[in-house]
């Protein structure tokens, strides 16, 4: 389960997005094999090397989605033999490679240009906890002279609800002059609209049962500027990749 502490109606929807990305641990997983909860991580610390000779070469790693029918099979194989530990393993890496696969679709639907922006393609990220299909995170980023756009999508329940939380509670209606956030429509969704003088505008629509289309954009000119840059984007085509109803 994830705390989420809501400090505000002032609260800028960067920190807010931040908050809404912490994970909860794999109960489904759990339920399939019987085992007790267990938080799993890992730490990696770079180090110098003993004799003090600076790295010059290397290839880097490869990142490549897990595959999804081999771990299918290796989960289906260790299970029938009891090895409950190893079948875990493989059901995560399977669903970790499905989600990988969902993500990499729904960024081939993104534009390649949005409003004279050109996307950076090194910038691309699917990130995904393979916890039971929630924990879905693609992010792409667009930008051009002073500008820039980041279009983030989740697929999570807790981030949802957070929403929802802002958006039921009356935070943002108010006529004041220096409100920094504000409900809008956009595509048939409700979703909020804030302001901040450091890091621009940033659009946040729920959508579906359990997902979340942000866009943020940095050196836009008005509200109207950042709402026609994210029009460009397909919400229902993404709901459909999501499963949504």
């Amino acid at each position: 389960m994830v705390l989420i502490l809501l400090t505000g109606q002032h609260t800028t929807a960067q920190s807010f997005l931040k908050k809404l990305k912490q994970r909860a641990e794999d109960e489904i997983i759990n339920d399939v094999f019987g085992e007790d909860k267990k938080t799993e991580s890992a730490s990696f610390q770079q180090t110098s090397s003993a004799s003090g000779t600076e790295n010059t070469r290397g290839g880097g790693l490869t990142h490549t989605a897990p595959d999804v029918v081999d771990n299918i099979n290796d989960a289906a194989s260790a299970f029938k033999q009891g090895g409950y530990t190893e079948a875990r393993y493989a059901v995560r890496q399977a669903i970790l490679g499905i989600e990988m696969e969902i993500g990499q679709n729904i960024l081939e639907g993104f534009p390649e240009t949005v409003n004279g922006l050109k996307m950076v393609p090194e910038n691309d990220n699917v990130a995904s906890m393979s916890i039971g299909f929630v924990g879905l995170i693609i992010e792409r980023v667009y930008s051009g002279n002073d500008q820039q756009l980041k279009i983030t999508v989740g697929n999570d329940a807790a981030m949802l609800s957070s929403v929802n939380i802002y958006l039921t509670s009356g935070a943002y209606a108010s006529t004041a002059e220096d409100q920094d956030h504000k409900q809008v429509k956009f595509k048939e969704y409700r979703g909020v609209l804030a302001y901040d003088d450091y890091s621009g505008y940033t659009l946040s629509v729920p959508f579906g049962q359990s997902s979340i289309f942000v866009a943020e954009g940095v050196n836009f000119e008005s509200e109207q500027e950042i709402m026609a840059a994210a029009n460009e984007f397909d919400i229902e085509k993404i709901k459909n990749e999501f499963g949504e109803q």
